[in-house]
Order: C-alpha cells, then structure tokens, then sequence
C-alpha cells in the first residue's frame, strides 16, 4: 500500500516536473488567448450578438468566452503552469547551485578530456615560482584563483559569473509574479463603463459582468467638447471632469482633462476617454405628403420612437449645419435610420427645408413625410473604468523577466582550470553558453600566458 502510494506521488511530480508539460500549457494558453482577443470580453454588444447564431452564443456562455480570462478552466491552467514552474525550479536547482558553490577545482584527467578548450605549456621552472607567476596572472587577466595542492601537484580554478547560471530561475520567478499580479488585478479590480451627462455626478459604474460598483466618491462631468475637421469628422474629444469627496470638489482633481490616450486616475481607478452622443431631444414631424394629419416625433438621445406604422425612427446624428450631408445647401438637418417591422432598415437624411423632404418622399413614392424641426443637445461623455490593483505587481515581474532573460543570454558561466605537473602548464577552460566567443577568449589568455612564462 506504501509502495503504491509513493509511486503515485513519484509519477505525479513527475507529470509536474515534465518540460512536455510546460510546452504543452505554454501553448494552449497562446492560443486559447486568441479566442479572448476575438471574442468580445463582457457584456457582448448587441451588433456581435445578432450576428453569431444563438446556440454559437449559448455555447460561449456556457464555456466562458465571454469572460475567458475569468473562467475556471483558464485560470486553473494558470495554477498548473506555476506549479510546473515550481516544480521543474525545485527539481533543478539542487545541480546547478552545486556548480556554483562547490566547483570543482582540481584538473583531473577526466575532466580534461572532458573539456573542449585545452591548452599545455613546457615550462623548465620550478612549480612554486610558477604558481606565483599564474596566480598574479588570472588575477590580472581573468579572476582571482582558488589555489590547492593535491599529491605535490598545484592546482588553480578561477570562474567569472557562476551566479548567472541561476538566470533561468529568475525567469521563473518573474513568470509567477506576473501571474500573481494578473490574479491580483482579476480578484480585486475590475473594468466597465459609464456614461455621464454634463452638469451631472455619478458615483457608481457598471462592470463588464455587470455587476454594480460603488466608486467610493463622485465624478461630475462639467463640460464635453468635441472638434472636428473640416469634413464634419471628429477630430478630438474630451471630457473636463471634478472629482468629488462628500460632495465637495477634491484639490488637484478639479476641472481634469480626459481625452484619448490621456487619462484621469484617482484612488487607482482610471477613467479613459472612450465615446461619447447626444442625451437630449430630437424633434421630427410626420405629416401626410400634402401636410395633412401632423404627428409630433420626439426622439430622446440615442433611443428611438415609434411610428403609427409600427416602423421605429432612430436619429444617427444632427447637425445645424447640412453642408457635411449635402454640399450647396444650408441649414439644420439629421441622418436617421427608419426600421421597418420585417426588419429592413433605411438611412436618409431630414432637412428643416420641408420641401427637400417632400421631393425624397415623392422620389421614394412613400405617402408620408418626416421632417427635421431642431434638437435640445446635451451631451453625455462615455468613460471606460479600470480598476487594477496588481498591475505594479505585474511591472515588477516583467522588470525581473526583461533582467533575467538577459543574463540568461549575454551573460556565461566562464571557468578556468590550471595545472602544474612534471615541468608542464596544462589549461583548460569552458563557459556555459557562447562557447565560440569564449573559444577566442581562451586562445587570447594562452597566448599571454606563453608570453608570461617565457620571461626569464
């Protein structure tokens, strides 16, 4: 029964400690990353949900798509990864901290022969001397050696770096405190949207679960603007927000600038510039074709009204200004969308010149005509919210990846062996990666060597 116990444990540090493992979540995890990079995160908006097919979206739902980065199953892949990393750290690093805190010093045959980078120089002096000579050598050209005399044979070791061979545990280390961070953020941040309108404060927004938080305070949107080129496209704009603490304005928060990529963070929440529309009241006629049987239309903001007909009338944008829609012609006028029960839509533009609306009607051969009596703007700012308590947490193990990383390529474990024996200096030396450049390293120190021990 203990036997049977073991070996289940053996297999499944084992199974964690494989690199196939690694591989295999490393992977999974890229390319089930794409799916949330595709799929909208959320609340879906209402243009993706009606062109996927329901049961696609049933299915979504039910594995998690919509909130991927949320889900069970993706976060225990996280879990598995670190422990992986964990494992594979632990079941390593008893050999390579061996290495670096108990080389081996002494220039054994095996060794030599073991060894790409060997050298042998005669020399006819006695051994002490030479030692000397060799010691105040690596000394000056490489590192400080270990000396050790084994059966009256001088032994030197000198080693360059031996802590960069722990370069990879370092990425390690920084691949799990990212993932603490991200679990950190996931846990206890959070992000959504708000819409504000001017003159008004709101105190709470809803995330993209939507799930209802309370700020802690009041944002108050004073004024939005908005420029434009000269086509009528926007060009910018911004929203001049206060913060409010009990109802009184915060200090260094008030009339704050939030455009695009320019953000408000307060109490670590940050507020992007991210859309913004018309709250107020579009006003429309419907009349007959000859101006008989006037119906008032009053469309509040972004929402629509509808018609005796059963059709709906949503209003895209107005303008006081119809040169963006119709070069030649002056005046107010609005683009609207007309949806009719089976669904067909329509986009047409109403004048405040009743005759221009008259003459469309007449192309289109329809009975009724709408027209374009103004609008009461009132602008309404649309914020996106972040919330992300562990994104210094996140920097710190992307600052240690970046450094790891590096010492992992451009920096080797560099070690030198030097032997005294029977009037010979024999060298040997290797480096734990970039092996050509340390060819070239080795050959230049033999090279001064032979010229050190050649001097009388």
């Amino acid at each position: 029964m203990t036997t049977a116990k073991n070996d289940f444990l053996h297999s499944l540090w084992d199974f964690f400690c494989s690199l196939k493992l690694n591989m295999s979540l490393l992977i999974s995890l890229a390319l089930i990353s794409i799916i949330g990079t595709v799929i909208p995160q959320g609340i879906p908006p209402e243009e993706y949900l009606a062109q996927v097919n329901p049961a696609k979206i049933k299915l979504y739902k039910a594995l998690g798509f919509f909130d991927m980065y949320h889900s069970w199953w993706f976060i225990l892949m996280l879990y598995m990864l670190t422990v992986n990393l964990v494992a594979c750290s632990f079941k390593r690093l008893p050999h390579i901290w061996k290495i670096i805190s108990q080389p081996v010093m002494t220039l054994g045959s095996s060794l030599e022969q073991s060894l790409a980078n060997v050298a042998t120089i005669k020399t006819s002096a006695e051994p002490t001397a030479v030692k000397e000579r060799l010691v105040a050598f690596l000394k000056a050209e490489f590192s400080t050696p270990v000396v050790s005399e084994v059966d009256g044979v001088w032994h030197l070791f000198a080693q360059k770096t031996p802590w960069c061979r722990l370069s990879v545990y370092v990425v390690h280390l920084s691949i799990i405190i990212i993932f603490i961070g991200s679990m950190v953020g996931s846990i206890f941040g959070f992000k959504g949207n708000v819409n504000i309108l001017e003159g008004e404060s709101i105190s709470k927004v809803i995330s993209r679960s939507g799930k209802e938080i309370d700020l802690g305070y009041s944002l108050r949107l004073e004024q939005f603007s908005m420029a434009k080129y000269p086509s009528g496209a926007p060009k910018e704009f911004k929203s001049i927000l206060t913060v409010l603490e009990n109802g009184k304005p915060v200090a260094d928060y008030t009339n704050g600038r939030v455009i695009v990529n320019d953000p408000l963070t307060y109490k670590g929440i940050t507020f992007y510039q991210s859309s913004y529309g018309n709250a107020g009241n579009y006003f429309l006629t419907l009349t007959d074709i000859d101006g008989k049987n006037r119906v008032p239309l009053t469309v509040s903001g972004q929402s629509a009204v509808s018609l005796p007909n059963g059709s709906t009338l949503h209003v895209l944008e107005a303008t006081e200004d119809v040169s963006q829609f119709a070069q030649g012609l002056s005046g107010p006028a609005a683009k609207v969308e007309l949806r009719t029960e089976n669904g067909k839509a329509e986009k047409f533009v109403v004048y405040g010149h009743p005759e221009l609306n008259i003459k469309y009607a007449q192309e289109t051969g329809s009975s009724q005509v709408i027209h374009y009596m103004g609008a009461e703007e009132k602008m309404y700012t649309g914020l996106q919210v972040a919330k992300d308590p562990g994104v210094e947490v996140v920097w710190l193990g992307c600052f240690l990846m970046v450094i790891g990383i590096y010492i992992a390529f451009f920096i080797s474990h560099r070690r030198i062996w030097v032997r005294i024996q029977d009037g010979a200096v024999t060298v040997g030396g290797n480096a734990s990666k970039n092996t050509g450049t340390f060819q070239l390293t080795f050959e230049g120190l033999v090279d001064r060597l032979k010229t050190e021990l050649g001097r009388a």
